[in-house]
């Protein structure tokens, strides 16, 4: 894929990447769409693990989302080298998943292109800087995480219209 005539590309990071990083995507997605900025970003999932390779977001995730009229059509891979060098914005979804990407970064700082942080970084409702992970938890688990991450993906789509 040729990411030469896009702005912006942003990559959500989570463990399994079938809860929280595509639930950013796709709330993101959402938001660009509704404001017809596609053609201004690129945007995609991951997460450090592997174990969920190739799986659709969690049934839960899918279900709460789609209640929000926000669709998750990702599936699940896991982190790359290449993606520090292929995104401008890496965004993670916990301190765990920042550690790691930060880890991965860590002998390439100087040559990386991403920038790595917390989505919670941009939260106007959270103090804290986790979302935390619904995968073990019930309904109320997603319809928090999807609460946080609509909060944060505004103001970063803010943020960024405010660069240009």
């Amino acid at each position: 894929m040729s990411f030469t005539k896009l702005k912006k590309r942003i990559l959500f990071v989570c463990l399994g990447n079938i809860c929280r990083s595509p639930a950013a995507e796709g709330v993101f997605l959402s938001l660009i769409k509704r404001k017809r900025l596609e053609d201004r970003f690129f945007v995609d999932s991951a997460g450090t693990g592997a174990w969920h390779v190739g799986n659709d977001a969690d049934e839960r995730m899918l279900s709460a989302a789609k209640k929000r009229g926000i669709i998750l059509q990702s599936k699940a891979r896991q982190v790359k080298i290449e993606d520090l060098y292929d995104f401008d914005l890496i965004l993670t979804m916990d301190n765990e998943n920042l550690a790691a990407m930060n880890l991965l970064a860590k002998d390439k700082i100087s040559n990386i292109k991403a920038e790595i942080k917390p989505i919670l970084s941009y939260s106007k409702i959270s103090n804290s800087l986790e979302v935390p992970d619904p995968y073990y938890g019930g309904a109320n688990g997603f319809e928090n995480v999807l609460d946080l991450l609509e909060d944060s993906c505004e103001a970063l789509l803010e943020e960024l219209s405010l660069m240009e």
